[in-house]
């Protein structure tokens, strides 16, 4: 069969996706080792029967809904090339905005010590530490399957550098610089939820806040004078999280590339 007629009854078969072409596409191209535009220029092309067959065991799972990201088993952030699974959270655009405002309070020669909540697959230490290569980066998280996978991570990127340890949140962690976390923020009645994104990385009780809660609670005395909390949360939650933050001395709202209200850092204490 042709590429274009691969294609084109691929873009059929999953009518439901919002990116049908592109689902195709990208899965195609990962079964034949090109690139997009080889599609278009060899559109004539005839796969093999291997190759067909390979495609169509990667297409029965994204109509099953499986995220792109699952199925090739990596996903980009931050130009770094992670691998992901089923045990941890896809890596978003948005939360490159995190990294953003990490980066610009720390020199480019700082030595400061950052610590990652609920890491996942290590995609803001692994940004940050890519980045300020002098600073002591720890990434921590609950899910030892998470962690192993963080760690393959920071092998495949030469950044072994980043120290990972599973930790509840703050529990038996020592003082930071900076503080940093993409935490769940979900609430549990939402009907939008991924199934197939762990449900711990994504849902935080009712409300969606109750991990924020916590961190908040716990970072006060986790932070150095001067240190930076900076949490990731749901569009709608900025003002619930700033409330939660009342009793810090700096609270400032930031927004996404789409306009939205995305993380909110908090300053505990003055610099001494």
């Amino acid at each position: 069969m042709r590429l274009n007629q691969v294609i084109s009854t691929a873009i059929e078969k999953l009518s439901h996706s919002d990116t049908p072409r592109l689902d195709a596409e990208v899965l195609l191209c990962h079964v034949l080792d090109v690139t997009r535009s080889y599609l278009y220029a060899w559109s004539d092309k005839i796969i093999t029967d291997n190759q067909y067959n390979q495609f169509q065991q990667l297409l029965e799972h994204r109509i099953k809904n499986v995220p792109i990201a699952y199925i090739m088993g990596h996903k980009e952030f931050w130009s770094l090339d992670l691998q992901v699974s089923e045990n941890t959270l896809i890596p978003r655009p948005e939360t490159e905005l995190l990294v953003e405002l990490v980066l610009a309070h720390l020199e480019s020669d700082s030595q400061a010590k950052v610590i990652d909540l609920g890491t996942g697959s290590g995609a803001i230490a692994l940004a940050i530490a890519k980045e300020r290569v002098n600073c002591n980066v720890i990434a921590t998280d609950k899910s030892t399957t998470a962690l192993a996978i963080a760690k393959q991570n920071a092998r495949n990127l030469g950044l072994e550098q980043v120290k990972f340890l599973q930790s509840d949140w703050l529990n038996n962690l020592g003082i930071a610089d900076v503080i940093v976390s993409n935490p769940p923020y979900i609430a549990a009645a939402d009907h939008n939820l991924n199934q197939h994104e762990p449900r711990t990385a994504l849902v935080a009780g009712n409300d969606g806040l109750s991990d924020i809660r916590t961190i908040i609670a716990q970072a006060p005395k986790h932070l150095t004078d001067g240190g930076y909390l900076l949490l990731e949360h749901g569009y709608d939650q900025a003002a619930a999280v700033r409330q939660l933050l009342k009793q810090f001395k700096s609270v400032k709202t930031y927004q996404d590339l789409a306009g939205l209200d995305r993380v909110t850092v908090g300053v505990p204490r003055p610099i001494a």
